[in-house]
Order: structure tokens, then sequence, then C-alpha cells
């Protein structure tokens, strides 16, 4: 297998079917460096335009409709020893009548240290003084083009992944995305030093990082919604505006997922789905919402195995 250094030259505001940056075979590796959520890269110059400017597309050779994209977050380096987030919580995730008690939405800057593995105010707000937080990277936009031409907005989110802005999304994690073109045409960027569930002041610790992941093909593993894995839990994710119905197509790929791979009859299944599921919140800032429904693999047997 081979790693690819891919440095791109033009970003993209869109998943959709785009020429691709660079082409690599199935279980080939791509290191790569990422722009903020402006388009500033880790020297301080604007490289693309808002929102969430991505690296790719990558062209993954084999890879058709019907199969899936294997996507394994392999390591997320800091390159830049600042990030920003926005002043204050969005208007959506509060009272209506609170909208006019919240501060400014200006944007506050964080400083991270690359040795010590921690952000921090910068300066520091009254009351946060000694509010220092650990390095915790996740990706907050990524997935491949979804079906018939069209082009998602990194913004937003869907079938074929996007801004989800979901902490699980973190170096040690597997996420598989369902493939609607030739080639998935894979795209990556918006990555965070930190981020609270729901992304709810509408941005993470924004800032860059060189970020390492492993591609490969799996023929025939026809999914609807992405899926992820941990060292400790299995994950489906749904995206949708309102929030239930991304709980639900979240709920659904889950119960899709134990009774296909896992053997378990639907009535097992909604057994065990009633008292181990969990489930947390992505994005609830940005036009799609995302939930994730996730399961401890303790409670699961090997794929294909009965109940």
């Amino acid at each position: 297998m081979t790693t690819h250094l891919f440095r791109p030259s033009a970003w993209h505001n869109v998943l959709g079917t785009l020429p691709p940056a660079l082409a690599v075979a199935s279980g080939d590796t791509v290191i790569t460096e990422t722009v903020d959520a402006h388009g500033i890269d880790k020297d301080g110059v604007q490289r693309a335009s808002e929102p969430n400017p991505m690296n790719g597309p990558i062209f993954v050779t084999g890879a058709e409709p019907g199969d899936a994209l294997k996507v394994e977050i392999l390591r997320m380096t800091p390159i830049r020893d600042h990030g920003w987030t926005r002043g204050s919580l969005a208007g959506n995730v509060v009272d209506p009548e609170f909208v006019r008690r919240l501060p400014p939405r200006a944007k506050v800057n964080w400083r991270i240290d690359r040795q010590a593995l921690t952000v921090s105010l910068d300066p520091a707000v009254p009351g946060l003084e000694d509010f220092v937080l650990p390095l915790e990277p996740m990706i907050g936009c990524f997935g491949v083009a979804p079906a018939l031409g069209q082009a998602f907005s990194t913004a937003t989110s869907a079938e074929n992944g996007g801004n989800m802005d979901y902490r699980g999304f973190c170096p040690g994690t597997t996420v598989w995305f369902p493939v609607a073109v030739p080639g998935a045409l894979f795209f990556l960027g918006d990555c965070h030093a930190a981020q609270g569930d729901g992304e709810i002041v509408g941005t993470g610790i924004e800032t860059c990082f060189e970020v390492e992941v492993r591609l490969t093909v799996e023929k025939g593993r026809t999914l609807v919604w992405p899926r992820g894995e941990s060292a400790t839990d299995i994950f489906s994710v749904g995206n949708a505006r309102p929030l239930e119905q991304a709980l639900q197509h979240a709920t659904t790929d889950m119960f899709e997922w134990l009774t296909s791979d896992y053997g378990l009859s639907p009535a097992a299944t909604s057994h065990l789905m009633g008292q181990v599921v969990r489930y947390d919140v992505g994005n609830v800032f940005d036009p799609a919402y995302t939930m994730v429904c996730r399961i401890a693999k303790k409670w699961l047997r090997a794929r294909g195995s009965s109940r």
C-alpha cells in the first residue's frame, strides 16, 4: 500500500462530483494539511473562502455505487499554535426570548500548546482565568460526493456525510460512507482542536491539522447513512432537520446494522437497543442536525453470530 502526501492547490465549499485532485488505490494512506473554517492556513495565509473549505476530492480506485468507503482516522497533528471560536452561544440553541441576553458573537482566540497538548483562551475571559482544556482533535466536515450530480454545501450534511461536527470523529475512529459515484470522491477539512457536543457556539476551536487517513473500498457493503467504530463502540449517524428526524435515521440504521451484520432478530435488536443505546448530539447549529446512535461493543457478539 502507498502513502500519499497530498498538498492541495484548490479547496471546495461543496461535496459533489468534481474533478479529482488525487487518485489512490484502495488501502492507500493519505497525509494532508487542512486550512481552518475561514480558509486560513497554518501560516496565516488566506487560501480559500468559507465556509469550511475541503481538501479533495480524492478518487479511490474501484469504488462504485453500492460500495462503502472505509475511512480510518489514523492521526491528527496540530500545525498551528492558535485557533478561534465565536464568543456566544448560537441563537437557535436557547429560548427565543433569551437571545437578546447573549453576548456578541465576535471571534475569540485560543492558544494551542502543541507540547502540552492543551488549549486555552487567549486572553483569558474573567472567571475563566485558569480554564485549560485538553487538545481533543476531531474532523468537523468530511464525506463523499452525493448521488444524482448533487453538490451539498460544507455548511450542512446529508447521507454522504458533510458538516456533522461529531466529537467522535477523532483519531482511532473508523468511519464508513455510502459510495454514490465512481471513485467515491472523498473530501476532508474543518478540523477542530476541541469542541463541546452540538457545536453550540457555531464553531469548534477552528485551526489547522496534518491529518492522516487510510481509505479502503468495501465492495458490496451498501449503506444509507455514515457509520463508525471506535475502540469501544459502534455508531450510526443521522443527518436531518428537525432533530427527531436525524434521531430516527440513526436509530433505523443501527437497527439494520444489528440485524444484518450481528445476526440479531428484530425482537432481540429491539430489546438490546432499548436498554443499552446511547445518543450523542453532533451539529445542532447548521441547516441539517446530526444525531448519533451508539452501542458499546461489550454488548455485541462477533459479526455474523447469533445472540
